[in-house]
Order: structure tokens, then sequence, then C-alpha cells
């Protein structure tokens, strides 16, 4: 069965698109820690991101690095933090999230709810930005 990322890329499962290339897809996290917070998927789907084959995680890490200087451009923010945790859904992903603060980047905390204009507003700045 596919992962829900699978299905997303797929279009199957609606999603806030950033960015897509012909390796790798990135969409809003619709449960965020801080706006703007974006997911950055491999399309081949591999559980583990150390699973993935060379070419495939330098692919992964340089379309993150794109979309991750968009994000700094259109949301306010020292700096963009990422983590990979890898245990919430059997597809590699990589979190990037706007920060300002080591506080910013803990998962126990609330998730942010915001309206569908704002996921939509937020992801086309992004896209646009890059």
């Amino acid at each position: 069965m596919a992962s829900i990322f699978s299905r997303v890329i797929a279009g199957e499962i609606p999603c806030y698109k950033v960015a897509e290339d012909e390796h790798c897809f990135a969409f809003l996290d619709i449960n965020p820690l801080r706006k703007g917070h974006t997911l950055v998927v491999p399309k081949q789907e591999v559980d583990y991101i150390f699973d993935l084959e060379d070419e495939q995680l330098k692919n992964l890490h340089l379309f993150s690095k794109k979309v991750a200087k968009a994000i700094e451009k259109v949301v306010p923010c020292e700096r963009i933090g990422v983590t990979v945790i890898g245990l919430e859904v059997p597809h590699a992903h990589i979190h990037l999230i706007p920060i300002n603060g080591i506080e910013d980047m803990n998962f126990a905390q609330p998730k942010m709810k915001l309206s569908k204009a704002s996921f939509e507003e937020i992801a086309n700045a992004i896209a646009q930005a890059i």
C-alpha cells in the first residue's frame, strides 16, 4: 500500500504544493510548527532516509536547499531548521521549519492552525520565490 506521501505526490490526496522536480516533491505540512513548515520528499517511496541511494539522497538535499532558500525569502525567520525524524510516515522526508530559536523545533508543542487561505498564500509565495 502506498504511503500517504506517495498518494499526495500522485494527486490522490490534496496538498499545498510548493515545488516539484523529476526526483522530489515539496508541500506544506498541514500540522505545522511554524508558518511555512514544509516537507520535502523523494518521489520514490523509500521508508528510511539512509536507505536512499547516494544520488537520491543528494537530489533530496539539494532540492531541500532550493526550497529552504525560497522559504527564507517569504517567511520572516533567522534560519530554516532542518530535521529528519522518520517515524511518523514510512516515506523518507525532511522537515524545513522557519525558526528564530531552538524552541521552534520542538515537535511536542501544539501545532499551528491555519486557514485554507493562509496555506494557499504561503505555498504560492514560496513557489513564486523558487
